[in-house]
């Protein structure tokens, strides 16, 4: 007699359809020296104008600024899925002269958000908490130096047990390609000299087929990505447009994957991972956080030992 159908194959149907309806939150940082194209990638990323208020500063202008933290939202929709996008920018980080501990409010921020939803969840109304945790950070290398600064080290350091980091080369139409190999080694030697934890793709599972298997190994090896940002349309031909930059010597396709890594970003960060990068702040970093949280409160809260006779 054949096994009878139950239905508990339309559980992941249900899933997504409730998913769905509800919406995701996802939280986003930039970080990095100003300069780097990080608010042009972010429109470009998401295709968005979250910027468009921004008055672009002089270099005089910026030296005196300190760190400001900027939160920008915005609610996207593609194919009747809903994402509530959040952006965390730091504007003014290593602009100042003296940049000793001008990631302490990038740090406290961080925390904050923790601090929050360990709140919220404690709390009697635990139905409609809002999700404001830092998922992810695009932390920007400058294309001109040669490799990680101090400063970026001093960062990554500051972080890394808080948030998941994905490093990116900002600007890299700056560098020819093999100028940007060269670049990525460095730089991923100086994350494993400096024990620097970044975002760790999770291993594919088996059942994965090979196409998916071949992109994710490509992403992996692409890191840290050299990238390009740009919502300006290039006319080369009548036939020929695209989203990119314009210069006398030719043009770069920021959706070219010959051209930079944009495309290996918005396939990570959206298509692929988005979901793990929740899952990895929630499991690992929250959950760090939240077991010194109780391991504090249960310090102050024990009685002390009775005095000796």
């Amino acid at each position: 007699m054949d096994k009878e159908y139950v239905g508990f194959a339309t559980l992941p149907n249900q899933l997504h359809r409730k998913s769905v309806k509800k919406g995701f939150d996802f939280t986003l940082m930039v970080a990095g020296e100003s300069g780097l194209g990080k608010s042009t990638l972010i429109d470009s990323l998401f295709l968005t104008d979250l910027y468009k208020d921004r008055s672009l500063l002089d270099a005089q202008a910026r030296v005196p600024r300190t760190l400001a933290i900027e939160r920008r939202a915005v609610e996207l929709e593609e194919g009747g899925v809903r994402v509530k996008l959040t952006v965390v920018d730091t504007p003014g980080f290593g602009d100042a002269v003296d940049n000793a501990d001008c990631w302490v409010p990038i740090v406290d921020y961080i925390d904050q958000q923790f601090e929050q939803f360990f709140r919220d969840e404690s709390g009697l109304n635990r139905k409609n908490i809002t999700d404001g945790r830092v998922h992810c950070c695009l932390y920007f290398v400058s294309p001109f130096g040669h490799g990680l600064r101090p400063l970026d080290v001093a960062f990554l350091q500051a972080v890394q047990h808080k948030v998941n980091i994905v490093p990116v080369i900002g600007r890299a139409d700056a560098l020819t390609p093999r100028e940007v190999g060269a670049m990525k080694e460095k730089i991923r030697e100086q994350l494993e000299a400096n024990a620097i934890s970044i975002y760790q793709f999770p291993d594919c599972d088996s059942d994965e087929d090979e196409e998916f298997k071949a992109q994710d190994a490509e992403l992996k090896r692409s890191i840290p990505f050299a990238v390009v940002g740009s919502n300006d349309i290039v006319r080369e031909t009548k036939e020929k447009a695209f989203r990119g930059r314009a210069y006398p010597w030719g043009a770069v396709e920021v959706e070219n994957p010959v051209h930079c890594d944009f495309l290996k970003l918005r396939t990570m960060l959206v298509r692929t991972h988005m979901q793990d990068l929740k899952e990895v702040t929630q499991e690992l970093h929250y959950e760090n956080y939240r077991a010194q949280c109780i391991q504090s409160l249960t310090r102050v809260g024990a009685p002390r030992p009775a005095p000796a006779a």
